[in-house]
């Protein structure tokens, strides 16, 4: 009771809906459903080590549960939810094709708003219990969206970049900064190229460097005059783009082709959304051991990520038994574990009982992770609908 009356009392504050329980049999029920059932994972597929963890996930539930997990793997999250909605236009409610999306942001908006989600069914789930959502509170808020049971939290995220401490000893610590420094060094910067998530994050914080006030970016794009509030985003992007990596006619497509670039020594930055992302490569032996984390003086990007069920997954039993697993201690914890993924726990981990508690205690937090006090301000993401303006308007800009 007092779980949650503590999670009515932060969606009260937080002007969220509460989490209804979803009208679906209990869990030991879903459990004797879910045997014998395969989950289409759709997810993005673009890193060899999350990759690696579905699969170590694959193996658990299958073990488990009897659920067999198929990793469909995406470049874009789009993709799917372009075929959730092709389904829903053709009139096939059951037996659809996605079982799991992994998702956040524009992409939850959409399916929310196009009544493309299963649920709500996450209050269902027994591991929601352990999920932090008071001092975590983008566990139920995805990009200024209330979640309203529709989609389970899976790790939390922080942007960061990276820099070669051996060819730059002090980083810039502010955009416009980093921007001169790029002038000041031409072909050593670059980014990803939108609509890659990193990309795209990278333009959302030039974006908050380059208006008046940011509060603005939390309310839907309609109604304001996106020209003007955006006008020195692309100034910056103009001013630099010379400069960049190859003059700025071609980006690398992704992270990993970013930190490609780093450890091949094209060019002296990188970044990610994974505060523990630089260890884990330094750790697989794809980035030098010399490259170190950092973010601006002024904080740096911060969200939630999830799976959610699509409105007509033809198998919804098995899908919510691996959004249960996916909140388990021992999977955020390996997925935490810096010689892994090194994704952070969506868990109150001093909430947790000493057994699991100690399986966070006893991680590493890496060579080049910084602490939680470095990790901060964090600021909070966009609405959704600014990032789907920005995108189509760098790539009529932008793209080659």
């Amino acid at each position: 009771m007092a779980r949650i009356l503590t999670i009515l009392s932060l969606t009260l504050t937080l002007g969220i809906a509460p989490l209804q329980a979803a009208d679906t049999p209990s869990f030991e029920a879903l459990m004797a459903e879910a045997e014998g059932q395969t989950i289409y994972f759709n997810a993005w597929g673009g890193d060899e080590t999350i990759n690696g963890y579905i699969a170590w996930v694959g193996d658990q539930v299958q073990d488990r549960y009897g659920v067999t997990l198929k990793h469909v793997k995406l470049a874009d999250t789009a993709e799917a939810v372009a075929r959730v909605l092709a389904e829903k236009t053709a009139g096939r409610a059951d037996g659809g094709s996605i079982d799991l999306i992994w998702i956040n942001g524009e992409n939850f908006a959409s399916m929310k708003e196009q009544d493309l989600l299963f649920g709500p069914f996450v209050a269902d789930l027994p591991n929601f219990a352990h999920v932090d959502v008071e001092g975590k509170p983008t566990t139920v808020l995805d990009f200024t969206v209330p979640t309203d049971g529709l989609e389970a939290p899976w790790g939390m995220a922080q942007f960061v970049f990276f820099h070669d401490s051996e060819r730059v000893a002090e980083p810039p610590r502010t955009i416009p900064d980093l921007l001169a420094w790029a002038k000041a060094n031409p072909g050593r910067f670059t980014h990803p190229s939108p609509p890659d998530f990193i990309g795209s994050t990278f333009l959302k914080h030039l974006m908050i460097a380059y208006i008046d006030d940011p509060a603005i970016l939390q309310e839907p794009v309609d109604g304001v005059d996106f020209a003007e509030v955006t006008a020195g985003l692309w100034q910056a992007l103009e001013d630099v783009r010379p400069a960049l990596w190859r003059q700025g006619e071609t980006y690398p497509a992704n992270g990993p082709g970013l930190h490609q670039l780093l450890d091949d020594g094209e060019v002296d930055f990188s970044m990610a959304f994974n505060p523990a992302e630089a260890s884990a490569a330094i750790s697989a032996g794809t980035l030098p051991e010399s490259v170190r984390s950092f973010i601006p003086e002024t904080g740096s990007i911060g969200n939630t990520h999830f799976v959610a069920i699509p409105f007509n997954a033809a198998h919804q039993a098995g899908a919510q038994v691996v959004a249960n697993f996916l909140m388990a201690p021992e999977a955020q914890a390996k997925k935490q574990d810096p010689e892994g993924w090194g994704d952070w726990t969506v868990l109150d981990v001093a909430g947790l009982d000493p057994e699991d508690r100690a399986r966070f205690e006893d991680l590493s937090h890496g060579i080049a992770t910084l602490s939680p006090e470095e990790l901060t301000p964090v600021l909070p993401e966009p609405h959704p609908s600014w990032m789907t303006r920005i995108e189509a308007e760098w790539l009529r800009r932008f793209s080659s």
